[in-house]
């Protein structure tokens, strides 16, 4: 006690001011994370990892002002991490693919995307797995050593989207007519935009039908709303112009021998 009680007592007044101080400096950080344009997913990533730092610092402060051989201590947090990175070999890879995903930043909370076989939209990027809702209001956590290893799509990368439609109608049905009246669709709707300009072509002479394509423009938050209610004004449109939405069908001749 006489040997080590003054360096216990400078040792426990220094966890004390190191929590104190660790506090305060996760505090300060946060409230500048907050203030600047960080996103949601690198935001909770920074908080971590800056924690996690302070918190290994003030124990090796610690060890160290109580008389700990820090050669031999550093040798022995070594050889454990050694043991436990092989003992963790996909969660360590899972935390890899976190870092490269969260500086990459191939997509961010918000985004809607689909990967590895899976679709939604991101809730949070953390260090080992990615949050995904679906819009069924399912969550899906996808390891992020998986994600960083496959090919991803963005469908909130960019501010505006294509919709593309395909119709069949009758071959006896007047074509000029079908463009006149898909134009005519893709013009009026408000959310359609006319830069770039809506197109309409024939595309296609199938078997039971002739096929036209229509392509159009929207933002890339209207996209599905646009799509259903093209498919509903054209249905309408088309049984009041009397043009024809064929099925396909087959015609059987009986021969009577």
């Amino acid at each position: 006690m006489v040997s080590y009680g003054g360096k216990l007592i400078l040792a426990l007044i220094a966890l004390a001011v190191g929590l104190k101080l660790i506090k305060f400096l996760l505090k300060t950080i946060k409230k500048g994370l907050e203030k600047s344009s960080v996103d949601k997913s690198l935001y909770s990533f920074l908080m971590s990892a800056t924690k996690i730092t302070l918190y290994v610092v003030l124990v090796i402060s610690i060890a160290s002002m109580l008389g700990a051989d820090m050669t031999s201590f550093i040798a022995l947090v070594g050889s454990a991490g050694l043991a436990v990175g092989l003992a963790l070999q996909g969660s360590l890879s899972n935390l890899a693919g976190g870092v490269l995903i969260l500086f990459l930043r191939p997509f961010k909370a918000g985004d809607y995307i689909e990967v590895a076989g899976h679709s939604g939209t991101v809730e949070d990027v953390q260090l080992f797995y990615t949050i995904l809702n679906t819009p069924d209001n399912k969550r899906i956590f996808i390891p992020n050593g998986e994600l960083a290893n496959s090919s991803s799509v963005n469908y909130s990368a960019h501010s505006t989207r294509r919709v593309d439609f395909k119709f069949g109608v009758g071959y006896e049905d007047d074509i000029l007519k079908v463009k006149k009246i898909l134009n005519k669709i893709a013009e009026n709707h408000e959310l359609v935009l006319q830069d770039p300009a809506p197109q309409v072509f024939l595309s296609e002479h199938g078997d039971s039908s002739v096929n036209f394509s229509l392509r159009l423009w929207c933002k890339t938050e209207d996209y599905w709303k646009i799509y259903f209610e093209i498919m509903e004004i054209v249905k309408l449109e088309f049984d009041k112009e009397g043009i024809n939405i064929p099925y396909p069908q087959m015609d059987v001749h009986l021969i009577n021998k």
